[in-house]
């Protein structure tokens, strides 16, 4: 792989484990539902002006907007804004993998291989772990911790969208489908936040608060993207999708050093497995291929 594209690798790591620690600092200023409505406004406009529509189909745009931008978020950001650690966040999130395999087993008809089966069980014995740990120094909210994995769920829903959408620009697909979510995303505010908190949010908006909003919309978003669907379009994806099982570990490093997250015995054991079952998850069918490929001569 060329230096440049190393380094892109990095970034992109850097940016959206970090992107954990800008989320807690901007729901502890901006309501949730705000700040996904914030953010999605400024990553549709100006952009939609200048970025052509992505060639497919409107169902999958409008798929994507609901599912990876709108209800990714919608459940991360409440997740978080109740008090899911940001550092576990960014590492149950991860279960969107598994649930991206069940989902187009059943919707696709694509096969379930048994390092899948594997990999599912070590994660799901490492979750276990991380709420067995819940009582420890960084304590785990029930409801936090099941409106990630929901988070999960949408981002693994829209990962399947995307593959039926077919070779789309990425770049397309993130700013047409960060149309649909500022309306959903403000409709609720106004519901559940209240408009006196919209107004009040916005009125004392400060430059830690903005600061979160630009890095959400323009770095984690635009630029974390781009990158990463460049890297993809010049690269196997056996080669470069490992590279998100290095996320969670800036996550989980960025939240103990910004946030003072201390993880308990349980919960880094709990990490370590979840770490596991998603290397099995993606390395697991390697060796059987290599066994069963023959031999030239």
């Amino acid at each position: 792989m060329p230096l440049k594209d190393i380094l892109a690798a990095l970034v992109v790591i850097v940016v959206w484990g970090a992107n954990f620690v800008v989320i807690k600092v901007g729901v502890d200023e901006i309501p949730p539902m705000l700040l996904g409505g914030l953010r999605f406004l400024f990553v549709a406009f100006p952009a939609v002006f200048f970025v052509p529509r992505p060639a497919t189909r409107w169902r999958y745009v409008i798929g994507y907007g609901a599912t990876i931008c709108l209800g990714q978020f919608a459940f991360l950001f409440l997740a978080i804004h109740l008090g899911m650690p940001a550092g576990l966040a960014s590492l149950v999130l991860q279960a969107q993998a598994f649930f991206t395999v069940a989902i187009a087993a059943l919707v696709l008809r694509e096969a379930v291989r048994p390092h899948h089966v594997l990999g599912i069980g070590l994660a799901a014995a490492g979750l276990a772990l991380l709420d067995l740990g819940a009582g420890g120094e960084t304590a785990v909210p029930l409801a936090g911790f099941l409106l990630t994995l929901a988070a999960a769920f949408s981002w693994a829903t829209g990962n399947v969208v995307l593959k039926c959408a077919g070779p789309v620009r990425m770049l397309s697909m993130v700013v047409w489908g960060a149309l649909l979510p500022p309306i959903p995303f403000l409709l609720l505010s106004f519901v559940f936040e209240g408009p006196d908190r919209i107004v009040d949010s916005l009125a004392h908006i400060s430059w830690r608060a903005v600061g979160a909003v630009a890095y959400l919309s323009g770095v984690a978003t635009l630029i974390g993207y781009v990158l990463w669907g460049r890297l993809l379009a010049r690269h196997p994806v056996a080669r470069i999708a490992p590279l998100s099982l290095l996320i969670p570990v800036v996550g989980l490093l960025c939240a103990d050093w910004f946030l003072g997250e201390r993880l308990g015995l349980w919960q880094w054991l709990g990490g370590l497995v979840v770490l596991i079952g998603l290397a099995v998850n993606l390395f697991g069918a390697g060796p059987l291929r290599a066994k069963r490929r023959p031999r030239g001569g």
